[in-house]
């Protein structure tokens, strides 16, 4: 089903050493509204999804895999070279002690992921709002991730992927009407 090139979807750049702001980023790699919770999300949903629109369903899912391995990617360049003193100032102690440098799927608040993040009513029209919102909810989030820092390299990848959130969300209302269409059309047997 996918086809894997070892390279990111888009260039991940940092221009300095910032453990704090790899805290802040944990938030899109583990937390509610984050990559890990929409990729699973969707790639769910699929299987009570009307064939007219599953393959977008496919396809974001899959993309926001790409866009779990950018934000890795950045937590990893930020931390990096960090001292032990700069992750106790930067709020990484606990997760230090758990887990080094490796990554972990937890939130900005060290809070472990879980699958009460991901939804799925079963219902098209009601999934699909959901992840409208969940696209939404990204996209502020990358805007939150963006004001928080003054490093231009991380700006230009956090900027790709705030915009990629309002594709997504664009696609998915473009499905909820292809579905409410098809509703509205007399079934004939």
């Amino acid at each position: 089903m996918w086809i894997y090139e070892k390279k990111l979807q888009y260039p991940v750049r940092v221009s300095k050493c910032d453990p704090h702001m790899a805290k802040l980023l944990q938030e899109q790699y583990g937390g509610a509204d984050g990559e890990l919770a929409a990729a699973l999300r969707y790639l769910n949903q699929r299987y009570t999804i009307p064939d007219k629109v599953i393959g977008l369903l496919n396809d974001i899912g899959t993309e926001e895999f790409a866009h779990l391995e950018m934000i890795a990617t950045m937590i990893y360049k930020l931390t990096k070279d960090a001292t032990t003193e700069q992750l106790k100032a930067a709020g990484l102690d606990a997760h230090y002690v758990s887990h080094d440098r490796a990554l972990f799927y937890e939130n900005a608040a060290g809070v472990p992921f879980t699958a009460s993040y991901i939804q799925a009513k079963g219902d098209p029209i009601a999934d699909l709002y959901e992840d409208i919102a969940a696209e939404e909810k990204a996209r502020a989030t990358y805007q939150w991730l963006i004001d928080m820092t003054d490093d231009v390299d991380l700006q230009d990848s956090l900027k790709f992927l705030r915009e990629r959130e309002v594709v997504h969300s664009l696609r998915f209302r473009e499905a909820v009407e292809i579905l409410k269409e098809d509703r509205e059309h007399k079934k004939i047997f």
